[in-house]
Parts: C-alpha cells; sequence; structure tokens
C-alpha cells in the first residue's frame, strides 16, 4: 500500500496538516481530494432484475407501528426491529441485479426487505418502510416520498429506483421530467457535500458508491459521537472541500436535505433513536463499513440494521427535523451557491436565502422543505426545475394534507 494512501486515510482534511503540503515527494493533492482515493463502485450499469418480490408483507403477529398500504401508523416505537421471528424481514444482501444508491437508510431498508429488495419501490412502500422501520412521522414520510418519486421516479406508476436510472421498470407511459434517473440523479435528493458519497463531477458521474476515505474523515471528526455538533462540523468541512475541488460545485436550496439526512445519524440510526448513543459501531452497520485492517475503510456490501436494535419511542416529524437543520447550520453557516470554475463563487438567492444567505429560523426551514417540492426550484446557478402541471397537482396533492397545520402558504393548482 503507498505513502500517500495511508496518509489520506488518517487526516481529515488537508488544512489540517498544512505542512504535508510541502513535503517533498507527497502528491498533497489526493490529500485535499479525498474523491482520488480508491472507493468500492457499486454498480457501473444499472442492473435488470426480472424479479420483483415487492416489500415483506405486514401481519398482526409483527405489525411494528402498524403502518400499512401507505396509511399513517400508530406512531407508537420502542419496538424491536425485525422482531425475533420475524424472518421475512431478515437482512439479505443484495445481489449483482439488485438496485441500491446513495442512502444508506433506503439500502437497509431494502436489505430487510421493509421496501422491495430488488430496489424498485413505490410511494406506498415508502410510507409504510420509514414509519415501521424507523419511526419516521406519517407527516415527514409523506415529504420524503414525495420528493423522491416526483423528482426522481414516476407519478403515475408511483414507483422510485433506490439508485440507478431504471425507467424501463419505473415507468409504463414515459416520465414527465424525462428519463426518470433515480436517487442518484444529480442535484435531485443527491448533491454535492454529501457525508460518504463523491461529488458528481469529480468521480465521472458516480455520486452513489460508498468511499471509504469520506467515512473515515467523518469518523476521524466525530470521534465515536455522531451527534449534532459533531456531524455539523464534518457538514461543514464537506463544503470547504468540495468548495475548493470541485469547479462546478453546487450548493442549492435542495441541499438542506443533506443536512436533514445528516441528523438521521444521531435521531434514527441508533437503538431508540435520540435516546440511544450514535456510536461508530451503530454507523458501520447502516452504512456497511469495515476497517482494512490500515486504519482506513471499505464496504461490505452488508448495510443492515445492528443487532438488537430499537426504533424510536416518538415519531421523527417534519417540525423536529427542521430544527436539526437549522441548528446545525447555524453552528457552521455556508453560503448557497456554487463555483463557475474554481475559485470563482457565485451566491444565489431562492425563498428564505438571500446572496447566498439562508434566514435560518425552523419556521422558514418547514416552509422551505415544502417549496422544493411543490415551487420552479434552482437546479444549478444557470438553471430552473420546472415542474409540469400533472407533477405539481400531485406533489401539491400529497403535501397539502400533511402541511395543512404548519403555518406555511399552500399552493392550489
Amino acid at each position: 500500500m503507498s505513502l500517500i494512501y495511508l496518509l489520506a486515510t488518517l487526516v481529515v482534511t488537508a488544512a489540517a496538516f498544512p505542512f504535508l503540503s510541502d513535503v517533498p515527494g507527497v502528491d498533497s493533492s489526493a490529500l485535499r481530494n479525498p474523491h482520488s482515493s480508491p472507493n468500492h463502485k457499486r454498480q457501473s450499469t444499472c442492473p435488470f432484475n426480472s424479479n420483483h418480490p415487492g416489500a415483506a408483507p405486514y401481519n398482526s403477529k409483527f405489525p411494528y407501528t402498524g403502518a400499512k398500504n401507505g396509511l399513517p401508523g400508530t406512531g407508537v416505537g420502542g419496538i424491536k426491529v425485525p422482531a425475533t421471528g420475524d424472518t421475512a424481514h431478515a437482512f439479505e444482501a443484495p445481489g449483482p441485479n439488485d438496485i441500491r444508491g446513495p442512502c444508506p437508510g433506503l439500502n437497509t431498508a431494502a436489505n430487510h426487505h421493509f421496501i422491495s429488495h430488488d430496489g424498485i419501490t413505490t410511494f406506498s412502500e415508502l410510507l409504510d418502510a420509514q414509519q415501521n422501520l424507523y419511526n419516521v412521522d406519517y407527516g415527514l414520510a409523506v415529504l420524503l416520498a414525495t420528493l423522491g418519486v416526483g423528482l426522481d421516479g414516476d407519478i403515475v406508476t408511483g414507483k422510485l429506483s433506490i439508485g440507478c436510472d431504471a425507467t424501463s421498470r419505473t415507468s409504463t407511459t414515459g416520465s414527465l421530467l424525462g428519463e426518470e434517473l433515480g436517487l442518484d440523479k444529480h442535484n435531485a435528493f443527491e448533491a454535492d457535500t454529501s457525508l460518504t458519497r463523491n461529488d458528481f463531477f469529480l468521480a465521472n458521474g458516480d455520486d452513489y458508491s460508498f468511499n471509504g476515505t469520506l467515512f473515515g474523515e467523518m469518523a476521524n471528526t466525530c470521534k465515536g459521537n455522531f451527534n449534532r455538533d459533531n456531524l455539523a462540523l464534518y457538514r461543514y468541512q464537506r463544503y470547504q472541500q468540495s468548495k475548493a475541488d470541485n469547479g462546478n460545485f453546487y450548493f442549492g436550496p435542495k441541499t438542506i436535505l443533506l443536512n436533514g439526512a445528516a441528523s438521521f445519524l444521531y435521531e434514527l440510526f441508533p437503538s431508540l433513536g435520540p435516546a440511544g448513543t450514535p456510536d461508530l459501531a451503530t454507523q458501520t452497520s447502516f452504512f456497511g463499513a469495515e476497517s482494512n485492517g490500515n486504519g482506513g475503510w471499505r464496504f461490505n456490501n452488508k448495510e443492515q440494521i445492528p443487532a438488537n436494535w430499537y426504533n424510536r419511542k416518538a415519531p421523527y416529524t417534519i417540525v423536529a427535523t427542521a430544527l436539526e437543520i437549522v441548528a446545525q447550520y447555524l453552528e457552521h453557516p455556508v453560503l448557497f451557491g456554487g463555483n463557475v470554475g474554481k475559485g470563482n463563487f457565485d451566491a444565489l438567492s431562492y425563498g428564505p436565502i438571500t446572496d447566498g444567505n439562508l434566514n435560518a429560523t425552523q419556521q422558514n426551514v418547514v416552509c422551505l422543505l415544502y417549496q422544493l417540492a411543490t415551487e420552479d426550484v434552482p437546479s444549478s446557478l444557470s438553471g430552473v426545475l420546472t415542474l409540469p402541471l400533472q407533477v405539481l397537482k400531485w406533489t401539491t396533492g400529497k403535501l397539502n394534507p400533511v402541511y395543512k397545520d404548519l403555518g406555511c402558504p399552500l399552493r392550489i393548482v
């Protein structure tokens, strides 16, 4: 193993060890850019799996929170998952024809058959899985499923690929937004500054595979405690890293979803959620990470629920998620916008974002999350994703009922 690889696995960023940039014979660019390190490429092409099993059914013996057929569950958590004796939701590693993507939470759900094991899921499956597995509140489950299916999937069939472009399997009529690229689609759910995935333009479009160097940087920053403060710091580090390295860096309004996703590491992943401990063992289980024996990390294709694990007792709501997004952001505020070539950053304005600065109140973020699915949102510095009328009718139809009491202006289409 080369010296440069060993160095790259031991540092968080080159800025933390500036003396290394002057060491003769050391290519410090590999320290500044973790994307240059080998990562486990998930899939070179999108596989086709003729076997679509669907999610394993729930029953009266193992009801979990009682969510079924896309309807609200009880919201009463603290339940062991998978329940003792529930073999239908036991871990099964994905095969070569199963789709997995950038979200470890959904990959884990597929590996335990809470959504279809082949990686083609539905709006209804997503609602049930979020509630029964993680005890996500019904309103937040609807929001996340609406963003996923509405922006990356098919509103007619209600299907979504949790990874690559599987349009032939998610659509029957052709997508209203063009090809249905799944959750791998850049600048929709997936975006630059991911916790453990590459920036799209720094890895030839591979924004979905596990990067062991990035996981190591996150672990080094969090020092065994993946709480809000440590993850807020790591999010800031990833922002600075991407902004410096990526000439096409873009940090748009939808990127607040990454702060929300970061909160899952301490709100959803620990056993009993926030009452549990967001330790390294928990994260390695959900991320499928294991030590390579040389101070670094590699992917083991086993994203799974830890042993003897219980979901959070109280449901995780839209309002609580917005609070965590704001709290993380205010610890290390950054500008929204993007690069036009390296070192040339332009700020953007949208909704509560003015000249790159987010007016970070809980209510503003609650409403911004609604706007991301129901308005035309900048998808780059020079482009806006214009939603067709049919998509707007679908997204507002899903979100307006769960947002009716949250104090946000609702769009009537």
